[in-house]
Protein backbone atom coordinates (compact mmCIF):
# COMPACT_ATOMS: atom_id res chain seq x y z
CA UNK A 1 0.00 0.00 0.00
CA UNK A 2 1.24 3.57 -0.75
CA UNK A 3 1.09 5.82 1.92
CA UNK A 4 -0.72 9.32 1.15
CA UNK A 5 1.74 12.50 0.32
CA UNK A 6 1.94 14.11 3.71
CA UNK A 7 4.82 16.42 3.02
CA UNK A 8 2.95 19.93 1.36
CA UNK A 9 4.38 21.60 -1.87
CA UNK A 10 5.88 24.94 -0.58
CA UNK A 11 2.92 26.97 -2.30
CA UNK A 12 0.32 24.96 -0.58
CA UNK A 13 2.60 24.90 2.65
CA UNK A 14 2.88 28.67 3.01
CA UNK A 15 -0.86 29.24 1.89
CA UNK A 16 -1.95 27.63 4.95
CA UNK A 17 -0.24 31.04 6.81
CA UNK A 18 -1.85 33.06 4.18
CA UNK A 19 -5.56 32.30 4.85
CA UNK A 20 -5.52 31.95 8.24
CA UNK A 21 -4.00 35.47 8.78
CA UNK A 22 -6.71 36.88 6.23
CA UNK A 23 -9.39 35.06 8.12
CA UNK A 24 -7.71 36.81 11.47
CA UNK A 25 -8.11 40.28 9.63
CA UNK A 26 -11.03 39.65 8.26
CA UNK A 27 -12.93 38.25 11.30
CA UNK A 28 -10.98 41.11 13.69
CA UNK A 29 -12.65 43.71 11.42
CA UNK A 30 -15.91 42.16 11.15
CA UNK A 31 -15.77 42.26 14.98
CA UNK A 32 -14.78 45.80 15.27
CA UNK A 33 -16.84 47.64 12.66
CA UNK A 34 -19.96 45.65 12.26
CA UNK A 35 -20.55 43.99 16.09
CA UNK A 36 -23.34 45.58 18.22
CA UNK A 37 -21.80 48.59 20.20
CA UNK A 38 -22.96 47.59 23.24
CA UNK A 39 -21.18 44.33 22.54
CA UNK A 40 -18.36 45.12 21.39
CA UNK A 41 -16.18 44.67 24.98
CA UNK A 42 -17.81 41.59 26.09
CA UNK A 43 -17.24 40.29 22.45
CA UNK A 44 -13.15 41.51 22.83
CA UNK A 45 -13.22 40.05 25.91
CA UNK A 46 -14.29 36.34 24.59
CA UNK A 47 -11.78 36.80 21.53
CA UNK A 48 -8.93 37.21 24.71
CA UNK A 49 -10.53 34.25 26.62
CA UNK A 50 -10.12 32.14 22.90
CA UNK A 51 -7.11 33.30 23.23
CA UNK A 52 -5.89 32.56 26.94
CA UNK A 53 -7.75 28.94 26.02
CA UNK A 54 -5.15 28.26 22.64
CA UNK A 55 -1.63 27.03 24.83
CA UNK A 56 -4.51 24.49 26.96
CA UNK A 57 -5.66 23.73 23.60
CA UNK A 58 -2.42 23.44 21.95
CA UNK A 59 -0.57 21.03 24.51
CA UNK A 60 -3.90 18.66 24.14
CA UNK A 61 -3.90 18.20 20.36
CA UNK A 62 -0.04 17.52 20.37
CA UNK A 63 -0.02 15.27 23.52
CA UNK A 64 -3.46 13.44 22.69
CA UNK A 65 -3.91 13.87 18.66
CA UNK A 66 -0.80 14.82 17.26
CA UNK A 67 1.01 11.45 19.00
CA UNK A 68 -2.32 9.56 19.75
CA UNK A 69 -5.12 9.32 17.47
CA UNK A 70 -4.59 8.52 12.98
CA UNK A 71 -4.30 9.81 10.64
CA UNK A 72 -2.56 12.55 13.06
CA UNK A 73 -0.25 10.63 14.68
CA UNK A 74 1.02 8.97 11.89
CA UNK A 75 1.57 12.92 9.86
CA UNK A 76 3.29 14.09 13.48
CA UNK A 77 5.81 11.22 13.39
CA UNK A 78 6.75 11.69 9.87
CA UNK A 79 7.30 15.45 10.76
CA UNK A 80 9.54 14.13 13.87
CA UNK A 81 11.81 12.48 11.16
CA UNK A 82 11.87 15.01 8.79
CA UNK A 83 11.53 18.03 10.91
CA UNK A 84 12.30 20.34 8.29
CA UNK A 85 9.88 18.95 5.60
CA UNK A 86 7.06 21.01 5.27
CA UNK A 87 4.08 18.73 6.80
CA UNK A 88 1.45 20.64 8.33
CA UNK A 89 -2.72 19.68 8.82
CA UNK A 90 -4.28 20.30 5.67
CA UNK A 91 -5.69 23.93 5.74
CA UNK A 92 -9.16 22.33 4.18
CA UNK A 93 -9.05 19.96 7.62
CA UNK A 94 -7.87 22.35 10.02
CA UNK A 95 -10.37 25.00 8.71
CA UNK A 96 -13.12 22.65 8.88
CA UNK A 97 -12.29 20.96 12.28
CA UNK A 98 -12.21 24.65 13.61
CA UNK A 99 -15.42 25.16 11.83
CA UNK A 100 -16.97 22.36 13.47
CA UNK A 101 -15.54 22.10 16.56
CA UNK A 102 -15.82 26.07 17.76
CA UNK A 103 -17.56 28.01 15.50
CA UNK A 104 -20.81 25.98 15.31
CA UNK A 105 -21.09 24.98 18.86
CA UNK A 106 -20.69 28.24 19.63
CA UNK A 107 -23.24 29.93 17.55
CA UNK A 108 -25.52 27.11 18.91
CA UNK A 109 -24.46 27.94 22.51
CA UNK A 110 -24.42 31.67 21.95
CA UNK A 111 -24.75 33.57 18.68
CA UNK A 112 -23.27 34.50 15.47
CA UNK A 113 -21.04 37.13 17.28
CA UNK A 114 -19.89 34.92 19.98
CA UNK A 115 -19.17 32.69 17.93
CA UNK A 116 -16.73 34.76 15.69
CA UNK A 117 -15.18 36.59 18.67
CA UNK A 118 -14.63 33.46 20.57
CA UNK A 119 -13.14 31.60 16.70
CA UNK A 120 -10.94 34.38 16.30
CA UNK A 121 -9.25 34.22 19.41
CA UNK A 122 -8.21 30.65 19.35
CA UNK A 123 -7.59 31.03 15.42
CA UNK A 124 -5.09 33.61 16.34
CA UNK A 125 -3.58 31.18 18.72
CA UNK A 126 -3.57 28.57 16.21
CA UNK A 127 -1.97 31.45 13.96
CA UNK A 128 0.93 32.02 16.62
CA UNK A 129 1.34 28.66 17.01
CA UNK A 130 1.89 27.61 13.51
CA UNK A 131 4.13 30.65 12.90
CA UNK A 132 6.20 29.40 16.11
CA UNK A 133 6.86 26.17 15.07
CA UNK A 134 7.36 26.65 11.55
CA UNK A 135 9.96 29.83 12.84
CA UNK A 136 11.58 26.63 15.46
CA UNK A 137 12.57 24.66 12.58
CA UNK A 138 13.48 26.93 9.63
CA UNK A 139 14.37 30.34 11.37
CA UNK A 140 17.44 31.49 13.86
CA UNK A 141 16.32 34.00 16.35
CA UNK A 142 17.84 36.18 19.15
CA UNK A 143 15.31 36.59 21.32
CA UNK A 144 15.91 35.02 24.87
CA UNK A 145 11.95 33.54 24.74
CA UNK A 146 12.42 31.97 21.02
CA UNK A 147 15.66 30.59 21.73
CA UNK A 148 14.00 28.97 24.96
CA UNK A 149 11.04 27.76 22.92
CA UNK A 150 13.74 25.87 20.11
CA UNK A 151 15.33 24.48 22.94
CA UNK A 152 12.40 22.78 24.45
CA UNK A 153 10.75 22.01 21.11
CA UNK A 154 14.03 20.00 19.94
CA UNK A 155 13.62 18.32 23.40
CA UNK A 156 10.36 17.05 22.20
CA UNK A 157 12.05 15.73 18.78
CA UNK A 158 14.88 14.49 20.90
CA UNK A 159 13.96 10.34 20.67
CA UNK A 160 16.38 9.63 23.50
CA UNK A 161 14.38 11.64 25.79
CA UNK A 162 11.05 10.56 27.59
CA UNK A 163 7.66 12.47 26.11
CA UNK A 164 7.08 15.79 26.68
CA UNK A 165 7.68 19.54 25.82
CA UNK A 166 4.10 19.35 24.14
CA UNK A 167 3.29 23.26 23.99
CA UNK A 168 5.52 25.26 21.42
CA UNK A 169 4.31 28.75 22.61
CA UNK A 170 4.66 27.85 26.07
CA UNK A 171 6.32 25.62 28.62
CA UNK A 172 3.16 26.25 31.10
CA UNK A 173 1.39 22.78 30.32
CA UNK A 174 4.17 20.81 30.27
CA UNK A 175 5.08 22.10 33.84
CA UNK A 176 1.36 21.06 35.30
CA UNK A 177 1.42 18.14 33.49
CA UNK A 178 4.44 17.36 34.38
CA UNK A 179 5.50 16.86 30.82
CA UNK A 180 8.56 19.54 31.05
CA UNK A 181 11.85 17.68 30.49
CA UNK A 182 14.00 20.62 31.39
CA UNK A 183 14.72 20.00 35.05
CA UNK A 184 13.91 15.91 35.56
CA UNK A 185 16.99 13.77 34.89
CA UNK A 186 17.79 10.40 33.06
Amino acid sequence: MIAPQIEHRPWAYRLDFALYTLASVLMASCLFAASPPDRRDTLWLTALMGLMCWPFLEYGLHRFVLHGLKPFSTWHAEHHRRPRALICTPTVLSAALIGLLVFAPSAVLGDRWTALSLTFGLLTGYLGYAITHHAIHHWQGDSAWFKQRQRCHAMHHDLRRPQGHYGVLSSLWDEVMGTDRRHHRH
